[in-house]
């Protein structure tokens, strides 16, 4: 016989009844336990290799698998299944995501007209994409101080925005590289062609964009998309700062105070305004939370540094780059007509949404201005594309939004007294990730390191204080 019961605020566990000497209760002690730290440290710590093979995105629920696997064993052999304070607000979340595909059929007003099946494709994607990183913050979240040591998850986290950054300096200085993977070459012609399946296997450096007079690249590498890697940069930089400084050791430090500064060349260069918005985000809700805590020296440490950035700015031609792009504001029209779209889209389905996004007819100015091999950008935008908030809005209504924005919300509550490094630069990255939303998407690896963060929070409260 199996009773369930409570495991304590936050657990699930399942335990065998009777003596200790019966059958059940020998079988459940002979289970193994432990949860392994590879499903999750080899896609971090192999990211490069994974977008190289063609696998970038792919690899989460295919380790998601595993995953599940795992923490259902031990489940089953009696240990207790921690789920993440707060996480009624995240299955909430779900349960909007799968009633919001009963509006799928549904063509909103000046939307191109499509059956739903043939938006089930982009649906199911997503789901998948949310099923598994759910499994993957309760897998971060359960494992223990012997089986993940915080700090090494940390020092994966740092591992990736150094990639992050050799990324930038790839995009910058071989914008056009690009290559056929090897899943890319095992798919049939007729799939490997089409755009989406090519964002997923197909990689390459920079996407070329014309926003400041003539084609240039905007780093992408190793994420996808130059929106991404700018989303991703924002998430990451806190945690090499942590590892560094954990870690105790002067090159450590040095390396990651010249890995910040070299930075700033492909942030700069990738003419992205909001990851310029996000690092200062970052830094100042950093600078609040260190002056809070009495430690004052911060606020000339960021003058310093403002100063430092400024300079390097009026010396190089960084500066005329940034210039040029605040004076071009290209993107600002499609924005504000796609923010619009969403707006009235989520006025006309209040509750649910619509399922997922839709595609604009035609442009911001005409409905007959439409893409085409001349103009790939000139029409048919995507309702929902540009920002994960309106996404929300469009296609999950009030329901999805509010449970969405709920269980993060709540991480940041639960988790402000926690004045480890751990503890701020997760929060710092949590509320990089609430201003990225009105222009970045989070699927999937910016959501990735948010519920990365989100597990780093929950197992200092569980641990003790981290690094």
């Amino acid at each position: 016989m199996t009773l369930v019961v409570p495991g304590g605020p936050g657990t699930f566990s399942t335990r065998a009844a009777g003596p200790a000497g019966t059958a059940a209760g020998t079988a459940a002690r002979g289970r193994p336990t432990a949860l392994p730290a590879w499903p999750l440290a080899s896609v971090l710590a192999f990211y490069p290799a994974w977008w190289a093979l063609g696998l970038g995105v792919l690899i989460f629920p295919i380790m998601a698998a595993p995953m599940l696997v795992l923490l259902l064993r031990r489940h089953a052999a009696g240990r207790p299944l921690r789920l993440p304070p707060g996480f009624a607000w995240w299955l909430l979340f779900l349960t909007a995501v799968v009633v919001s595909v009963a509006a799928l059929g549904a063509d909103p007003s000046g939307t191109v007209v499509e059956a739903a099946a043939d938006r089930l494709v982009a649906v199911v994607y997503r789901l998948s994409l949310y099923a598994s990183l759910t499994v993957l913050l309760v897998y971060a979240g359960n494992l223990t101080e012997a089986e993940l040591p915080r700090r090494r998850l940390v020092k994966l986290l740092g591992w990736l925005f150094v990639i992050t950054v050799l990324g930038g300096l790839l995009g910058m200085v071989a914008g056009r590289f690009e290559f056929t993977s090897p899943v890319e070459w095992l798919l049939p012609h007729g799939v490997r062609s089409k755009g989406f399946v090519q964002s997923l296997v197909h990689p390459y450096a920079a996407q070329i964009m014309d926003l400041v007079g003539g084609d240039k690249p905007r780093p992408a590498a190793p994420w996808g998309y130059t929106n991404t890697w700018g989303n991703n940069f924002c998430l990451l930089m806190g945690w090499l700062v942590v590892a560094a400084f954990a870690s105790g050791r002067r090159g450590a430090k040095l390396f990651a105070l010249l890995c910040l500064a070299v930075s700033i060349v492909p942030a700069v260069v990738s003419l992205n305004r909001g990851l310029w918005i996000g690092i200062g985000v970052v830094v100042l809700y950093v600078a609040v939370r260190y002056v809070l805590m009495g430690r004052i020296w911060i606020v000339p440490a960021v003058l310093f540094a403002a100063a430092a950035l400024v300079v390097a700015l009026v010396a190089t031609p960084l500066g005329d780059t940034v210039t040029a792009r605040l004076d071009n504001g290209k993107s600002n029209g499609v924005r504000s007509f796609l923010i619009e779209r969403a707006i009235d889209g989520f006025a006309d389905s209040p509750v649910i949404g619509y399922g997922s996004t839709r595609n604009t007819m035609g442009g911001r100015n005409s409905i007959a201005v439409g893409e085409s091999s001349e103009c790939e950008r000139c029409g048919n935008f995507t309702v929902g594309g540009n920002g994960q908030f309106w996404q929300l809005m469009f296609a999950h209504g009030t329901v999805g939004t509010v449970a969405y924005l709920g269980f993060f919300a709540y991480g940041l509550w639960r988790f402000r007294r926690d004045r480890t490094p751990i503890g701020i630069a997760g929060s710092a990255a949590i509320v990089s990730s609430f201003s990225a939303m009105l222009w970045y998407n989070s699927l999937a690896t910016p959501l990735v390191f948010m519920f990365l963060a989100y597990a780093l929070l929950w197992r200092n409260e569980i641990e003790g204080d981290g690094t």
